[in-house]
């Protein structure tokens, strides 16, 4: 510790709270793994044996006053003051709570995957070290050296022994002694700034794991304390730690007896003094040999704000009737004015849904899609310019920095659920549209393939000749779901890599270890077959006439020149009878942007399923063989025992579902309420579910719900039958363990995310295997 300890007190909280907190955890190997009788402290000695060494060196730089000095440690000193956090007893107790269970060896593992998680949010505050050399009393240390100060979270207001509040609110501060006389105090900039600001609302941009710019010289150190401010900052560093504070002197280790003033009044020692923020905050520039410039503002962005998408919240709350400020096209009486303000949807930006609407409003300008347009025309009319605005449009609309997370619904009680499988205008229909009138929202990944995530050399703005053949299917699936979602029955979220490197790269490596082994036989997949073959056919029909006579000849050298011209005209024609074929000819030329860039996205994929799953309190549901041996096996790997309700599942799994797949059908369907009654039953399925690990079976409440589905199977079935709609008959296979879907490495991803509003595990998936489709009698 950097301040000699010849005196011990313990805090307040020792009896409530011990070591033993942490299962499996013991003083004497906290960060010890375990194989059998085996005790392994390499984590100790290699890890933090580092650590601790070049910590300590950029502790004494920061000390010192040489700049030369803090740039050289800059990096190291963050990192270090973020395992300083998380290494903890009292850490360790946080970071086993954001998971559903935990081993040892397990929690050793995650201490190790969120390192430098806080790193970005610290760097990009306004830095100061406050000096006690003048005062009498001197700063002291504890077991839990990393201090959180937010003046509106008092540790008497429940907010619990874990639940020290977020640095990325904006009224927190992280407070760590460098020594006896000098204290690191970390302001996020819009509270130093504004001390006004809502002190419980998240920092502008507080995403974790970014790169981003700042002045490694900017320190303020002007401030010497009195004894009475160095109190006030040892009574917040002995209320936040668990068991154990350490000073030079013994009645130092006492700061309660002489300040007890209220919580919220210590705040005015930690302020940063207004004359020094000069230093921080403002926009940058940098240029590079290429001839690029980087830019970033005062929240580490780099890109600038679009005006167009933000929204000013009502000064007061709407009407009931009122369309709801969530931009769900719903009225707030039916929407968000029952959800506290935590679980709602932002009202500051456009939601998914209007960002939706918006790159449909410009598609149909672009394109010159209209009442009187035929899609044979449209296609025909598709240029490399018309693809760039479309393409440019969605990055308009989707910025790289978007926080996807605050747009995104949150666990609410409704019944929600998450798609994952083929997006593909052929195969989505058969099954995912028209389970959207089971549930209250379902939610599928967009086509479209963000521009600013791929390189520039297949970028479509910079070549949007290789994307003709994707451009026409990504519309024609956007246009063909766009009534649902106009409707709030789908929810086109765009892919959340799109916006967080960190999670792409993260999900990229977690998939790579999860799939080892694993194989993958296209033929199990319901018409996966059919529609390769259909891509290949469209492949070919993409080649340039002069090569494709060549083609003609070389199969049947026999046919003269009318027959030829005969044979191709006949390819013209099964091009133009083809939704999904490009119209242009010569699409394959060789040379610079020739060939057609056509990804299969069978998405999300696992990681990410589970991910927007467990975010938004989805339930997950797929038509793919190969997802759901996926998911089956993740349900494996958590608490094992008999699966709960039984005779529901086994009288879901019976049962005949039937789904409309013409998107119109399933819109009237939806108006007229016929099947009305499967959402209220899923909701109350999945609530039973996600409350299991906690209450516990109850064996009336399931047969509740087993008479309740039987009801609904029974009154919808008939009506939907004789509707008129087209149906395709389903089957269903339910997976719900009995503590739930539960991955650790999503809980991860989610941690890292900073999201704080999620389920532990997935309750349950579903698995569709529908059959032919019928037209209703």
């Amino acid at each position: 510790m950097p301040a000699r300890a010849i005196g011990w007190s313990r805090s307040h909280r020792e009896i409530e709270i011990r070591f033993a907190d942490v299962p499996g955890v013991l003083p004497a190997d906290l960060y010890s793994t375990f194989f059998g009788t085996s005790v392994n402290d390499e984590i100790e000695r290699k890890l933090f044996g580092d650590i601790d060494t070049r910590g300590a060196h950029a502790v004494r730089a920061f000390v010192g006053g040489d700049a030369g000095e803090w740039h050289r440690h800059f990096t190291t000193f963050f990192e270090y003051l973020d395992i300083q956090k998380i290494r903890t007893p009292k850490g360790l107790d946080w970071l086993s709570a954001q998971y559903p269970r935990l081993t040892q060896n397990d929690l050793m593992f995650e201490m190790q995957g969120i390192r430098m998680m806080h790193c970005t949010i610290w760097m990009e505050g306004v830095r100061e070290i406050v000096s006690a050399q003048d005062a009498d009393i001197k700063f002291i240390v504890s077991d839990h050296p990393v201090t959180i100060y937010n003046y509106a979270v008092s540790p008497d207001a429940g907010s619990g022994y874990r639940n020290e509040p977020s640095i990325a609110l904006k009224g927190s501060q992280t407070i760590f002694p460098l020594n006896r006389d000098f204290c690191l105090i970390l302001t996020n900039l819009e509270y130093a700034q504004d001390h006004s600001a809502n002190p419980l609302e998240k920092r502008t941009f507080a995403g974790n794991y970014r790169n981003s710019m700042v002045r490694t010289d900017a320190f303020i150190r002007t401030r010497k304390l009195t004894s009475e401010e160095v109190i006030r900052v040892n009574r917040v560093l002995k209320t936040r730690a668990k068991r154990y504070i350490a000073a030079g002197k013994e009645e130092w280790l006492h700061p309660e007896t002489s300040s007890a003033e209220p919580w919220a009044d210590l705040r005015s020692t930690f302020l940063p003094p207004k004359n020094g923020l000069w230093h921080f905050g403002g926009e940058m520039y940098a240029g590079f040999e290429s001839g690029e410039v980087y830019y970033q503002d005062a929240f580490g962005r780099t890109e600038k704000e679009r005006d167009f998408l933000k929204k000013k919240p009502p000064s007061k709350p709407p009407r009931l009737g009122d369309l709801c400020g969530c931009g769900s096209g719903r009225a707030f009486g039916s929407c968000c004015e029952r959800k506290p303000v935590a679980l709602r949807p932002t009202w500051e930006e456009r939601s998914i849904r209007e960002r939706n609407l918006m790159l449909f409003t410009g598609i149909s300008e672009i394109l010159g899609i209209t009442g009187d347009c035929d899609w044979v025309t449209v296609r025909r009319e598709i240029t490399d310019e018309k693809i760039r605005d479309v393409y440019g449009l969605y990055d308009a609309l989707w910025p790289r920095e978007t926080n996807l997370l605050a747009m995104l619904p949150k666990p609410d009680g409704k019944a929600r659920a998450t798609y994952t499988g083929a997006l593909h205008p052929s195969l989505i229909s058969n099954c995912a549209l028209g389970l959207s009138l089971y549930f209250d929202e379902l939610l599928i990944e967009h086509p479209f393939i963000h521009p600013g995530t791929v390189n520039k050399k297949f970028s479509p703005l910079e070549h949007p000749k290789m994307y003709r053949q994707e451009f026409v299917k990504s519309v024609s699936l956007f246009t063909m779901i766009m009534p649902l979602v106009e409707k709030g029955l789908v929810t086109l979220f765009p892919d959340p890599c799109n916006f967080d490197f960190h999670l792409r790269n993260q999900m990229f490596e977690m998939a790579r270890v999860r799939s080892k082994g694993m194989k993958v036989d296209p033929k199990e997949e319901a018409g996966f077959t059919e529609m390769m073959k259909e891509e290949h056919k469209r492949a070919m029909l993409l080649l340039p006439r002069d090569a494709l006579r060549h083609q003609v000849l070389r199969d049947s050298p026999e046919l003269d020149e009318k027959a030829v011209e005969a044979v191709l005209d006949s390819f013209d024609l099964l091009r133009e009878r083809d939704p999904l074929a490009v119209l242009q000819e010569g699409s394959l030329e060789g040379g610079k942007g020739g060939g057609q860039l056509t990804p299969f996205k069978m998405a999300p994929n696992f990681e990410i399923t589970m991910y927007v799953a467990q975010a938004t309190g989805s339930c997950i549901v797929t038509d793919s063989v190969f997802r759901w041996r996926e998911l089956r096996t993740a349900a494996t790997r958590g608490i094992q025992g008999a699966s709960p309700a039984p005779l529901l599942r086994a009288g879901m799994e019976q049962a005949e579902f039937v789904l409309p797949y013409d998107v119109q059908q399933i819109s009237v369907l939806a108006e007229r309420g016929v099947f009305g009654d499967y959402p209220n039953i899923m909701r109350k399925i999945f609530k039973y579910l996600s409350t299991l690990s906690a209450r516990g079976s109850k064996p009336n409440v399931e047969a509740s719900l087993n008479a309740e589905f039987k009801r609904v199977l029974a009154s919808t079935l008939p009506i939907a039958k004789k509707s008129g709609a087209r149906l395709s008959e389903a089957r269903l296979s339910c997976l719900w363990p009995a503590g739930g879907i539960q991955d650790n490495t999503v809980n991860r991803l989610l941690l890292m995310s900073s999201s704080e509003h999620h389920l532990a595990s997935a309750p349950m998936a579903l698995f569709v295997k529908g059959n032919a489709p019928q037209r209703g009698s």
